[in-house]
């Protein structure tokens, strides 16, 4: 039997400062199977995309790639762009994780590990383990932890980290959600496929992580993608209420 074929997908917007050390990093892992990774660039001003193309070529040949896209346009529609483009070329996992190292690569071993009896393997901040940065404000842990009770309450999700975006999706699963239905943007994308891969009835298995903030640049969480999450659960409560069919 042929070896598995995975993706990391990395959206990026304005994180040239990250991306050297971070591909060092997971291209330098000493265990784990061995995986791509897919940049999806919304035109950074800064010129990440550039830098990519350069270190596709000459540092990481055939393992590095790049996706561009002319603008800003959300994180959501990075993922499914990225998706396509997995599914197109037939790699047999598909992951997510973040640019700015709050998703550490140390912890790619375990979840592939966790994969080999799961669909759908979770980075989680919020069970035994795990846990997310030491230095923030009390304010921002509740709210962290009120925005994931918020959906699983609301929605009937077993997961503890709803909200978290570091996964690892076995390709099938992923082609099997109705991904031209998905309508979030921000970080309620994360919530909205894993409330559909739920109701698929797919083995769904957190390993624990610990959250810290980014090293370089700017956070992209902005009070409208927060709010848009809020809202989103009940729109995905009803729009999806029909879903997946009987016969599915």
């Amino acid at each position: 039997m042929a070896p598995e074929t995975a993706l990391m997908i990395i959206p990026t917007y304005n994180e040239r400062e990250n991306l050297p050390r971070l591909l060092e990093a997971l291209f330098g892992l000493p265990s784990g199977p061995r995986f791509h990774v897919l940049i999806v660039d919304d035109n950074s001003p800064d010129g990440t995309g550039q830098w990519v193309a350069q270190a596709a070529a000459r540092l990481y040949p055939e393992r590095l790639h790049l996706l561009t896209r002319p603008g800003k346009q959300g994180l959501g529609r990075a993922y499914l762009a990225g998706f396509r483009w997995a599914f197109e070329r037939g790699y047999d996992i598909v992951g997510q994780m973040d640019a700015d190292f709050s998703h550490q690569p140390r912890y790619l071993p375990a979840m592939f590990e966790a994969l080999r009896a799961a669909d759908l393997v979770i980075g989680s901040r919020y069970i035994p383990g795990g846990g997310v940065e030491r230095a923030w404000p009390r304010w921002r842990k509740y709210l962290s932890r009120w925005g994931n009770f918020y959906a699983r309450l609301i929605l009937g999700l077993s997961v503890r980290d709803a909200t978290g975006g570091f996964r690892l999706w076995r390709s099938a699963l992923l082609q099997r959600l109705p991904l031209d239905q998905v309508a979030t943007v921000g970080y309620a994308f994360q919530i909205e496929l894993l409330y559909l891969a739920q109701r698929l009835g797919a083995r769904i298995r957190e390993v624990p992580i610990y959250f810290p903030d980014r090293k370089a640049g700017r956070s992209k969480l902005s009070l409208s993608i927060q709010l848009e999450a809020a809202w989103r659960v009940w729109w995905m409560k009803w729009h999806y209420r029909h879903w997946p069919p009987a016969t599915a």
